[in-house]
């Protein structure tokens, strides 16, 4: 699923360091891929996405959102952790300019930084059912508000719960937000909308998995017909190392069935994310020897 990021050992009972060259390597991989498929583990995780938004528009524009959106969670006491997760969007939102003569519209558009959603989940550390819930803010951050951003601080509540049964995923995330402070109405139209992200996951071997993880998302002050956006998609994900770190890629292509007239009709999702599963001292001491032995092992070969 690729959205945010229980105490994940790295090797069975957590004292072995999840290398090729351990036996259990593959077990680690699984417990990895299990932590990053849960949008409340204790992993800290930087997922990088790429969104691309096609046949935006009368000139069928491509419309893309970057977005870095960190993990990072915090034990609170015996029993709970805070999930941080922040949403930093950098998009480039394609324009339709008329004009008096020549074709039917010029094309441009504005790039810069979006509104940045922060989300804070309370979670329990030990529960048959995972499950997490807190405020979701929205930020007026974006530096081109007339196309970028809603001009708005606007915040609601937000929860998302999963099950893990092999070698499934299954869950969702919900919010609604409501604007409370920012430009004008005459300006900005306040705000009302809902998100729903269901994701089920099919765990494989080696890493592998099948995904689909679709945002629904409805304006409620939008006019009828254009309240709603209902994608349907999916596609392929991997647990696997670049060099020792461990990374999570995914592809996945989603249509719409439902959206506003104009918007776009298709997209592809691609997301690549750095996982830093946390180590005991015994672990990272494991880990660096393992390193220095590859270095060892490189040397003779270059010389």
């Amino acid at each position: 699923m690729s959205l945010f990021a229980q105490d994940t050992p790295v090797g069975p009972e957590g004292t072995q360091v999840a290398t090729d060259e351990t036996p259990a390597a593959a077990v680690n991989t699984d417990a990895l891929r299990n932590a990053a498929q849960n949008p409340v583990a204790s992993l800290i995780s930087v997922p990088i996405q790429e969104n691309f938004n096609f046949n935006n528009g009368p000139a069928d524009r491509t419309q893309n959102v970057l977005n870095i959106q960190p993990v990072i969670p915090l034990s609170v006491g015996t029993n709970w952790n805070l999930i941080v997760r922040w949403i930093t969007p950098v998009i480039y939102q394609p324009l339709p300019i008329p004009q008096a003569s020549g074709p039917p519209t010029q094309t441009t558009g504005a790039y810069g930084l979006g509104d940045m959603n922060p989300s804070f989940f309370i979670s329990p550390k030990k529960s048959k059912v995972i499950w997490g819930i807190g405020p979701t803010l929205v930020l007026p951050t974006a530096t081109n508000t007339t196309y970028l951003g809603q001009g708005k601080f606007s915040l609601g509540p937000s929860v998302v719960v999963l099950v893990q049964p092999k070698p499934w995923t299954i869950g969702f995330l919900a919010n609604n937000i409501w604007s409370v402070a920012g430009h004008a109405n005459i300006d900005k139209p306040p705000v009302n909308s809902f998100l729903l992200q269901w994701f089920v996951n099919y765990n494989m071997k080696k890493g592998w998995y099948l995904t689909t993880s679709p945002i629904v998302t409805a304006n409620w002050r939008a006019p009828s017909g254009s309240v709603w956006t209902v994608p349907f998609g999916g596609g392929v994900g991997r647990i696997m190392k670049v060099g020792f770190q461990p990374v999570n890629i995914t592809a996945q292509f989603y249509g719409n069935a439902v959206h506003a007239p104009g918007a776009s009709p298709w997209g592809l999702r691609l997301q690549f994310v750095l996982l830093f599963p946390k180590l005991s001292k015994e672990q990272e001491k494991a880990l660096l020897e393992q390193k220095l032995k590859q270095m060892n092992q490189e040397q003779p070969q270059k010389q």
